[in-house]
């Protein structure tokens, strides 16, 4: 409380704060939006040539959960039922991706991360330069594989992000006061306008926190759904090499004339065996 109380007395023009909180969260859900909407559908129809909407509409639940608890971890549960029951991944596969994913996979955190970055520098009227805007991308990337799946777990990992290029990490409370304002502002409309019984209602503002989860929690299940179908494809790949194989087996013609002790012949039963059921006769270790 303190630490946000102390960036907000410390701003001297406050239209410019909201000014650039406005665009700070504008960018982080187009981010988020261009991600989860394009890049990791495409990634997905190149490596399986199928409908990857589709496979969304199946794991509406997890979505929902994911965007409501801002939690990877919470929604675990609810993505392993899913995937398994609604798109068919075997659970093998999903039981193993999806819970690496939901502490390493962080996309959407990298995201977050970066675009938070740039609010700060931005703030402190610093011009990045092409090698700090690399360094952002790279340190980005690195620290959202150390991030919790729990909510607001990607804002502390930031501070690696500033110490990295030179900004003070201390602004680090800028983003816990842009997220205190965006969830304020949340809170007091609900106190203002009350929900009738048995409605639900939503806001038009959020927590950048919800647009990151469900990033994380999609390239989680997409990723499950790349091994699967490539799984699969292995697996029909080997059924059909099987199935091409033949095995031929060359009579013995010459067996009666081995002489080796451990090598007995049995004549069945009967009349006498014409030629070729000669040919066909057992041999017994």
């Amino acid at each position: 409380m303190f630490l946000v109380g102390s960036k907000i007395v410390e701003m001297k023009d406050i239209i410019v704060l909201v000014t650039s909180l406005g665009k700070y969260i504008f960018a982080s859900i187009l981010g988020h939006v261009i991600h989860g909407g394009i890049v990791l559908p495409l990634i997905y129809f190149v490596f399986t040539r199928r409908n990857p909407f589709r496979f969304l509409l199946g794991l509406l639940a997890p979505f929902a959960t994911a965007f409501a608890t801002c939690s990877s971890s919470a929604t675990l549960p609810s993505m392993m039922k899913c995937i398994e029951e609604n798109n068919g991944v075997d659970k093998r596969i999903s039981r193993f991706i999806l819970p690496i994913g939901a502490t390493v996979n962080m996309d959407g955190a990298a995201i977050f991360q970066c675009v938070a970055t740039v609010f700060i520098a931005q703030l402190n009227n610093v011009e990045l330069n092409a090698g700090q805007i690399f360094t952002i991308l790279v340190t980005a990337t690195a620290s959202s594989v150390g991030a919790a799946g729990v909510p607001a777990g990607g804002v502390l990992t930031i501070a690696i992000i500033l110490e990295a290029i030179g900004l003070p990490t201390h602004d680090l409370s800028l983003i816990l006061a842009v997220d205190w304002i965006v969830q304020l502002d949340r809170n007091l409309q609900g106190v203002s306008s009350p929900v009738p019984s048995g409605k639900i209602t939503f806001s038009p503002l959020f927590k950048m926190d919800r647009t990151t989860t469900v990033v994380n929690v999609e390239g989680d299940a997409l990723g499950a759904g790349i091994l699967h179908h490539l799984n699969q494809k292995a697996t029909k790949k080997g059924e059909q090499e099987l199935a091409e194989v033949k095995v031929e087996a060359i009579p013995n013609c010459k067996s009666e004339e081995e002489t080796s002790p451990l090598v007995t012949h049995q004549n069945p039963p009967g009349p006498v065996a014409s030629a070729p059921e000669l040919e066909s006769k057992e041999s017994v270790l």
